[in-house]
């Protein structure tokens, strides 16, 4: 319920209570306004008072249009997340237009056209709005939730306010989606090394996810998110990276029943992120989204993890410990060959190395960083 509460704060309170000061010699300069609503230290009232003074007609403009990808539509845990709170949006005065999303590129044609004055969507698709925070997906750079919290914690202070904003888009939000792993149909398959020669299952809409995986030695397959889980249960193809939630939505299992697993080492972190119109939103209101955004971050996983259902034990394939060296290795070159190419930021690669080594400083890429 924070996420609404800031939205229903900020806009009732722009309604309900008048925008001048009583001395208007001692009114604030518009930098002095912005300042105090990106200060977090001030009371979230005072912030507030601040934004609805600097932003006097913003009440007169247009309901915002919130687009929503999830993959069930209007009865799935995303859309629910974002209905639960429209609708009470709605009922303190705040208008909504909530429109569902089962095609995630139509949501982001409809985004860049200006169908959508925002979206919900995940970091893969984000990525092409907002190079940094579309790094948080970025091959290995994120071992685990707690790496991923603290990154995003950092990120959400004023100061990377700057990096939010590319074009005419900014984000304003990001959450945590779980990790995405390899599903295997051939246990054997135990590193990114064994991949060399296997069908490797990318998503048709990214040219570079199929560089990436021809440089890791695999052979690329272009597949659409609606027919990769059929195309791995058919043995269209040996590999697809995916969510936990996937081996029962997807019905994964069927795959991995003949000898196949998943490999216990996470490929990267899936995000969920809130892209947005810069002229809809101002980079003040955008802040203070984010911040509480980022105050929803547990609640979010819980629901995402409330998704996965019954994974057997038997189905994880350990990556061996003298192994894992080579395996980071592997995914390190690759974040390294996509950063020098412009798909991967260099400064959010090089701010997940740096928590990487926050949490173990005896790793081999700590002591001469080369990210």
């Amino acid at each position: 319920m924070r996420l609404i509460a800031i939205f229903t704060s900020i806009f009732i309170s722009i309604l309900s209570v008048s925008l001048h000061a009583d001395d208007p010699d001692k009114a604030l300069t518009s930098e002095q306004l912005s300042g105090q609503v990106m200060d977090q230290t001030q009371e979230l009232s005072a912030r507030i008072l601040a934004f609805r003074q600097l932003y006097p007609d913003i009440q007169n403009t247009a309901p915002r249009s919130i687009c929503v990808w999830d993959p069930v539509g209007k009865t799935g845990p995303i859309y629910n997340l974002a209905f639960d709170r429209s609708t009470l949006m709605m009922q303190l005065g705040i208008s909504i237009d909530l429109k569902a999303y089962t095609n995630e590129g139509v949501l982001t044609e409809d985004l860049k056209a200006g169908q959508c004055d925002a979206a919900l969507f995940t970091g893969l698709r984000a990525r092409s709005f907002n190079r940094y925070t579309g790094t948080l997906d970025a091959l290995g750079a994120v071992p685990d939730s707690k790496h991923l919290n603290l990154i995003m914690r950092a990120i959400t202070s004023p100061k990377a306010a700057d990096r939010m904003e590319e074009g005419q888009f900014v984000v304003m939000g990001y959450a945590p989606l779980g990790a995405v792993y390899l599903f295997v149909n051939d246990r054997s398959i135990n590193t990114l090394a064994d991949v060399a020669g296997k069908r490797f299952a990318v998503m048709d809409y990214d040219d570079q996810q199929v560089k990436m995986v021809a440089r890791i030695g695999a052979q690329p397959v272009p597949t659409a998110i609606v027919n990769i889980g059929s195309k791995f249960n058919n043995r269209g193809v040996d590999i697809i990276p995916a969510p936990l939630v996937a081996y029962n939505v997807m019905e994964l299992y069927k795959g991995l029943s003949n000898g196949g697993g998943i490999i216990s080492y996470p490929f990267f972190q899936m995000t969920l992120q809130l892209v947005g119109h810069t002229d809809k939103f101002p980079k003040e209101f955008a802040q203070l989204i984010r911040e509480e955004f980022m105050g929803l971050y547990f609640d979010i996983r819980t629901v995402i993890n409330a998704q996965i259902g019954e994974i057997p034990d038997s189905v994880w394939i350990a990556v061996p410990e003298d192994k894992m060296p080579e395996y980071q290795s592997i995914m390190q070159r690759s974040r390294l060959r996509l950063r020098d190419e412009g798909y991967y930021d260099p400064d959010m690669l090089s701010l997940a190395r740096k928590v990487r080594c926050k949490f173990e400083p005896a790793s081999f890429e700590c002591a001469n960083p080369i990210e």
